[in-house]
């Protein structure tokens, strides 16, 4: 039998708040359950002890504790990046991922859907498909799930990077819903500014955010400087060109004072040349001032689509054309890949994939 209970993660603040005033409770439940639910170590509402049981046995009757359940979570060689595979209520997948850093922060790399339509070529999420939009509550209980291990020795996740599974902005009411509840003092409370929302080039989608008058950081997957040599890695630039991409991140630049990224995923022989590098910087010049702009240089990673990683001193110099041109670009230290969990290779045995 199907068990309709909506999850406590898809209500809102204002839903529970009602929910309980229904019901009689005092007003200051509502924030002893989210405060437990967002920074505590419980696993079920029976572990709400400051809870009356009467209430906790009410919440268990009405509500899901999560919309996700752990199926299994794999360390990397060096024990620092970890990635969980989660099930959703309708037997469905997802990954996530957690990178601490030196002990300083907590990143989570999130899913926004299950699969992915974009089909960008070098991404194994691609390769699935689109097989469902996330909820809200899907969203942040990823962060629920990595929140409730880090609780137990004193730590909190500090950092979230929408990056995992699926194109955040083709399912935008829900990635906003998820970054309000995250970016709430009386949930998460974490800082807007350690938020960052990367996107493939959806332009509606970076205007719209742009409008929403939150300093949330915008991370663009551009990856070629021209149509294209953009085109035929990345799919969705017959509908948006790295021209109309890249006026949308100065928009968004321009209304909410935030730096944007440029993710650029490094392929031997395809976008790796001096020429491009070259190319890049006046692209990103023609938009704006260069301080305004950082680019992300990410090594290709073994997976989808056939192509090589380049050499490292290829990687290297082409950071050094962009730098001697006055566009600030850091090469990224790949991490996770030995568990599959590193930038393109977050995939799951389902979707179009599994029936290729």
């Amino acid at each position: 039998m199907t068990d309709e209970r909506r999850a406590i993660s898809d209500l809102s603040a204002a839903d529970v708040a009602a929910w309980l005033l229904e019901r009689g409770e005092p007003r200051y439940r509502a924030r002893q359950i989210r405060r437990q639910l967002t920074h505590g170590t419980a696993r079920g509402f029976d572990e709400l002890t400051d809870l009356p049981i009467r209430l906790r046995e009410a919440l268990a009757a009405a509500f899901r504790w999560t919309t996700v359940e752990p199926v299994r979570e794999e360390a990397s060689a060096d024990g620092e990046t970890r990635k969980a595979l989660l099930e959703l209520r309708d037997g469905h997948h997802i990954e996530t991922v957690l990178m601490p850093h030196h002990g300083a922060r907590n990143a989570v790399c999130v899913s926004t859907q299950a699969g992915c339509p974009m089909a960008c070529a070098f991404c194994a999420t691609g390769e699935m498909g689109l097989v469902r939009n996330l909820s809200a509550g899907e969203i942040v209980d990823q962060i629920r799930h990595w929140q409730g291990e880090l609780a137990e020795r004193g730590e909190r996740v500090s950092h979230v990077v929408y990056m995992g599974m699926g194109e955040p902005f083709n399912n935008y009411d829900a990635t906003l819903a998820s970054a309000r509840a995250l970016i709430d003092p009386g949930a998460f409370g974490i800082s807007p500014r350690r938020l960052t929302v990367s996107t493939c080039g959806v332009v509606p989608g970076i205007d719209a955010l742009a409008k929403e008058g939150l300093p949330i950081n915008l991370a663009v997957s551009l990856h070629a400087p021209d149509d294209p040599t953009r085109a035929r890695i990345m799919p969705i630039n017959r509908r948006w060109g790295v021209e109309e991409v890249l006026a949308a991140a100065a928009r968004y630049v321009k209304r909410t004072k935030r730096r944007v990224t440029f993710e650029y995923v490094l392929l031997a022989g395809v976008n790796d040349s001096d020429a491009t590098a070259r190319a890049l910087a006046e692209a990103i010049q023609r938009h704006g001032p260069t301080k305004d702009a950082h680019v992300n240089l990410i090594p290709y990673n073994p997976g989808a689509g056939g192509f090589r990683r380049p050499p490292v001193e290829r990687m290297e110099r082409f950071a050094e054309v962009l730098q001697d041109r006055g566009i600030a670009a850091t090469l990224r230290i790949s991490k996770g890949q030995d568990i599959a969990a590193g930038c393109g290779q977050l995939k799951v045995a389902e979707g179009k994939a599994a029936t290729a």
